[in-house]
């Protein structure tokens, strides 16, 4: 049994790492109410198992692997998924954005979820984590050059879908909205 300081340190430490696990939870599935279930459970479970943590290693990425794992199972289990990749749902939860860059969040959120499952825990792992390669790979329980390849591949796909015009825009060389013009009089008689 650990003593009392050691414990008292590790939790400070577990403490710490709330605000990633929760960034990370919401990452994988999308709702806030739902992540702060999955944190803490995965916590509940971490401080059961301290026996099983090696000291010296990186808990961070211990706890994300306890986090990830408890998702994956649960998903398995309930075999459904609620899909809002249009935001429809979140949008219904919070309050619309009156600047702009929360309308680039919500862009980004809206493409994020359009991203596969692995790829896009593979981009938060390391984009927005932090984490090394292969601390990810360790993470997701792969090789460190499918995580590269996960993040590679997320970043092209992010890239086009924040890049894309709005479906149905057409765009003038000056990548802003055409105006439609009526023909001129003379070419409406002609093509009638």
């Amino acid at each position: 049994m650990k003593g009392n300081a050691q414990n008292s340190s590790l939790r400070d430490d577990l403490v710490a790492a709330i605000p990633n696990m929760r960034a990370f939870a919401i990452s994988l599935c999308g709702n806030r109410d739902h992540a702060d279930d999955l944190v803490q459970g995965a916590l509940v479970k971490a401080w059961n198992h301290l026996d099983s943590f090696e000291e010296g290693t990186n808990l961070k990425a211990w706890l994300f692997t306890i986090l990830r794992n408890a998702y994956f199972s649960e998903l398995r289990k309930t075999k459904r998924e609620i899909a809002d990749s249009e935001g429809q749902l979140a949008a219904k939860l919070s309050v619309p954005a009156e600047q702009q860059g929360h309308l680039d969040l919500l862009d980004l959120n809206r493409a994020l979820s359009k991203l596969p499952v692995d790829q896009r825990e593979a981009l938060i792992l390391v984009g927005a984590e932090g984490f090394s390669y292969e601390d990810a790979a360790n993470i997701s329980g792969c090789a460190v050059g499918t995580v590269k390849s996960r993040v590679n591949r997320a970043r092209a796909r992010l890239g086009e879908l924040m890049s894309a015009p709005p479906s149905g825009a057409q765009t003038s060389r000056d990548d802003e909205p055409a105006v439609q013009r009526p023909k001129p009089r003379s070419a409406r008689v002609a093509s009638s």
